[in-house]
């Protein structure tokens, strides 16, 4: 059975990226075959031949070391450091959802996991003309159960709270929730981890301190979580 799990977050600047290099190193470390998506991506430079270069993409490759190639993890690729609705409105190439369908299937063809990325927090429009796309109508249509990333710093907890309220108000899966930018210790952000729990009856499954190289989780416990089924 082909596993997958769905990464977003609070915000613009959780570390999802980060997070995500993370979570696709532990699973090719633990034997793993593991494959990077994300449907879209704002924000990058161009090679020496013009040729956009899918920067979160290359970075998640990077730290997890996967065989992957790059240009089988994004179909839409976007220069403009804006929202994708906008990027694409601007420079053309509007995402469809069937193509993003198709290239996600492609991946579960060949890999075991699929770890998925989303673009910006969880409402974050994908593309606003004549047809509408929300970061929600990807993560359904993938069908996929989510893990939150959010700051450990002042004002997550009611980041975090919203965000999960939103996600099952309008039926996606939140599996678990890891913390970013933690500081093991530190007397707010070990209540944070604790309120967030409390808060969304979910678990805190891993804090990520700056400049981790490896998510403090047991491989097993991170498969089963990429598994399909109801929440942990």
């Amino acid at each position: 059975m082909i596993m997958g799990i769905f990464i977003t977050g609070t915000g613009t600047d959780t570390g999802k990226t980060y997070v995500t290099a993370l979570i696709v190193k532990k699973l090719r470390e633990s034997g793993c075959n593991t494959a990077y998506f994300k449907a879209a991506v704002s924000g990058n430079e161009r090679d020496e031949n013009g040729k956009l270069i899918p920067g979160d993409p290359l970075f998640v490759k990077n730290i997890s070391q996967i065989s992957q190639p790059l240009d089988t993890m994004c179909p839409y690729v976007y220069g403009k450091a804006l929202s994708p609705h906008l990027a694409s409105r601007l420079e053309g190439c509007p995402v469809e959802l069937e193509k993003v369908c198709e290239q996600y299937n492609k991946l579960c063809s060949k890999y075991d996991t699929v770890v998925c990325e989303g673009s910006g927090g969880i409402v974050c429009p994908i593309r606003f003309d004549e047809k509408v796309i929300m970061l929600e109508d990807i993560i359904k249509a993938l069908s996929l159960p989510c893990l939150l990333v959010a700051d450990a710093g002042l004002g997550t907890i009611n980041s975090t709270v919203l965000t999960c309220e939103y996600m099952r108000a309008h039926g996606m899966t939140v599996r678990g929730i890891i913390l970013n930018n933690f500081h093991s210790g530190n007397v707010m952000e070990e209540d944070n981890r604790l309120m967030c729990e409390r808060l969304t009856g979910l678990p805190v499954i891993a804090c990520v301190s700056r400049n981790d190289n490896d998510l403090d989780i047991d491989a097993e416990l991170l498969l089963s979580i990429c598994g399909k089924g109801e929440e942990i």
